[in-house]
């Protein structure tokens, strides 16, 4: 290992590109390659389409943006696509596991790289925490439509509703996520591919059934809560166009992913994309937002016009479909956690892979149990608030070093190379930055609490045990 790596300046430390792809580590902390192109770009669109569609864009055009939540999708999906091509960029020239963790630590360096790791720890496990929530409020849905009525009790956070304890059946799902991605990437990503299938199915049928049942008038005012209002959904909805993110951190998991990566990621997003507009168009051409059910806002729309049955099968196809995109970010989080173990940041032991199926078990099922915890005890808006400001974030970094690598070292082979160089990728910069303004005082106390605590473990144990300090003589152990 001392041999690949150049010494570097403390906090600045990075590993030379051209070794990047260098095995690393144990036979117990290696990934195998089983992915292809289509079940990459299945894991994007999984990660993608869902959230957005079944749970917050009902919730947005309700109480933020009205019939705005058109634009707010767009706004978000341009800033999402200017960083996509950074991205794409990167998973072709740097296909390893960890995605923006990875990125920022090949190219800013070490602190960068922790910075951005320990930031998507917390965001991911949150999201897949908004997506089991958003799970939940469809199943209640479904049950109160057959007659079936369970304990108050279990049926959410406390403060949601008379009688919440616990949102039981949100927490249970985030558990049943984690036991499938301990079953070994082939066997989820075969499960992952076929319930997108699925889910886009069910999509082109809301979108199909309900364009015979718009009424224009429901766009009037199109901007009830004013323009400010879109871009506040904007940064609301944003965590919903960003799954190839999270798709990108099984680079190491492709069996070709210096070509397939950066086309999945484009694949995945372009056509979420498209399906997000036609959805946004029907939900609230067909209901006034006013009346939009904020936790299960299609099958509302549906029943308000008399398709009873039809809300009923869009209620199940969203309890479905909205499962990928917990497995593309609890798979996401779960593949940070070990880049950063592996490379020493974190205890070696969270490393560790299954002898069976060649996936880290640990990390895994305490991303589980985290998640499972944030989804069972806090309302929707709060737990949505923890995944924003670090993605945006991440995707600034992100832009930066492509821009800085570009310049720095443009003789690199790169599979894929961000078209208007500098342009676009300093639009994602300046979208993500501004989009996060709009985000609550009350989300940027608990980023500063979050990056504080990270700045502690780094400079009491990461910084003198990574993988990096063994190879220069600095280091403090083997980081177990």
């Amino acid at each position: 290992m001392a041999r690949l790596l150049r010494p570097g300046e403390g906090v600045w430390r990075r590993k030379p590109i051209e070794h990047i792809e260098q095995p690393e580590g144990t036979a117990g902390q290696r990934l195998t390659r089983e992915l292809g192109l289509w079940q990459l770009t299945a894991i994007g669109v999984g990660g993608i389409i869902g959230a957005g569609i079944f749970t917050l864009a009902g919730t947005v055009a309700n109480g933020t943006a009205g019939p705005a939540v058109l634009v707010s999708f767009l706004i978000a999906g341009v800033a999402s696509a200017a960083a996509a091509f950074s991205y794409a960029e990167f998973a072709g020239l740097i296909p390893k596991a960890g995605s923006a963790y990875t990125y920022g630590y090949a190219v800013l360096g070490e602190l960068a790289g922790w910075f951005i790791g320990w930031d998507l720890l917390l965001e991911y496990t949150a999201i897949v925490a908004v997506v089991a929530i958003g799970i939940s409020g469809y199943f209640s849905f479904l049950l109160g439509e057959l007659g079936v009525r369970l304990p108050a009790w279990m049926l959410g956070a406390p403060g949601t509703g008379p009688g919440h304890r616990v949102d039981l059946f949100a927490a249970v799902l985030c558990l049943l996520i984690a036991y499938l991605l301990t079953l070994g990437i082939r066997n989820a990503a075969r499960f992952e591919t076929l319930v997108v299938g699925l889910k886009v199915l069910v999509v082109l049928v809301v979108v199909g059934v309900g364009f015979f049942h718009l009424d224009t008038a429901n766009y009037r005012p199109f901007f009830p809560f004013g323009v400010s209002g879109a871009f506040t959904g904007a940064a609301t909805v944003f965590f919903a166009v960003f799954g190839y993110d999270a798709m990108s951190t099984a680079a190491e998991e492709s069996k070709d992913a210096q070509r397939h990566m950066p086309r999945a990621i484009l694949y995945s997003l372009a056509v979420s994309m498209v399906l997000y507009v036609l959805a946004c168009l029907v939900l609230t051409g067909m209901e006034n937002y006013r009346r939009i059910d904020p936790e299960s806002g299609f099958s509302s729309a549906f029943k308000s016009v008399g398709l009873d049955a039809l809300a009923d099968v869009i209620a199940v196809g969203a309890i479905i479909g909205i499962l990928t995109v917990m497995f593309t970010f609890m798979l996401g989080v779960t593949r940070v956690w070990y880049a950063m173990s592996r490379d020493g940041l974190l205890p070696r032991w969270f490393a560790k892979t299954s002898a069976t199926h060649h996936v880290p078990v640990r990390v895994t099922w305490i991303a589980g149990c985290a998640s499972a915890l944030i989804a069972g005890f806090l309302p929707i808006g709060e737990a949505a608030e923890l995944t924003n400001i670090g993605i945006l974030l991440a995707f600034v970094v992100v832009c930066v070093s492509v821009i800085v690598l570009r310049y720095k070292r443009p003789d690199l082979p790169r599979t894929f190379r961000t078209p208007g160089m500098p342009v676009v990728p300093a639009l994602g910069v300046c979208f993500s930055l501004w989009l996060v303004t709009f985000l609550a005082w009350q989300t940027w106390v608990r980023f500063a609490v979050w990056f504080v605590v990270g700045l502690v473990v780094y400079f009491s144990y990461s910084y003198r045990r990574s993988a990096l300090a063994a190879a220069e003589g600095t280091g403090a152990g083997d980081g177990r």
